[in-house]
């Protein structure tokens, strides 16, 4: 009764541990058809890049004067924006920007002023190569940004006429000539009209 009656722990344990070794052969499985489903992967990406054709990164050669500047040291250019004026000039040098006597990140506080403008050298691929000063008055800071713009476009257009039709292209030789429109007498604004009142 006694043998009986004792659990046979051998006859147990290997019941116990087939489905473990079933659960981890499977799992084995599974990570192995994963790892060739990403070299499988891989290997078509590669065999895309390689069929594909490469492209060409082409350096953009940087401008140079086409002759000397009309005043020995100079190239001018105006700009006109609102009621702001910018009078630009540019040199051979090595990128330094100022605006009224101080810094471009100095005079103007908003970020979008200081990428529309060194977007102009950086279409031209001038940006580096180039010292550009302004004098500026007039307007607020949008329409002097603006009127910067056009002064350096045309400055630079002079500076190596080959840069023309880049210029052109982007807009920075055209004047926008957006202004506020005039308030007109016997309403509040320029369209805006008072509330009629029948009685």
């Amino acid at each position: 009764m006694t043998e009986e009656n004792t659990p046979n722990t051998e006859a147990e344990t290997p019941s116990s541990e087939t489905p473990v070794v079933e659960e981890t052969k499977e799992a084995d499985a599974e990570e192995t058809t994963k790892e060739e489903a990403v070299v499988e992967k891989t290997t078509k990406k590669e065999a895309v890049e390689a069929r594909a054709p490469k492209k060409r990164v082409e350096a953009k050669p940087v401008p140079k004067p086409a002759g000397d500047a009309p005043d020995g040291h100079w190239w001018w250019g105006t700009g006109r924006r609102k009621a702001a004026v910018a009078r630009v000039r540019i040199r051979p040098g090595n990128g330094e920007f100022q605006v009224n006597k101080r810094q471009l990140t100095d005079f103007f506080s908003e970020i979008r002023d200081h990428k529309n403008i060194l977007t102009v050298l950086d279409k031209t691929n001038t940006r580096g190569s180039v010292d550009v000063f302004v004098n500026t008055n007039g307007g607020g800071y949008t329409g002097q940004s603006g009127a910067i713009i056009l002064g350096l476009g045309r400055a630079l257009a002079k500076y190596d006429p080959s840069l023309e039709s880049i210029l052109r292209d982007n807009g920075y030789l055209s004047r926008d000539p957006r202004k506020v429109e005039r308030k007109k007498p016997g309403q509040p604004g320029a369209r805006k009209r008072f509330q009629f009142s029948k009685r």
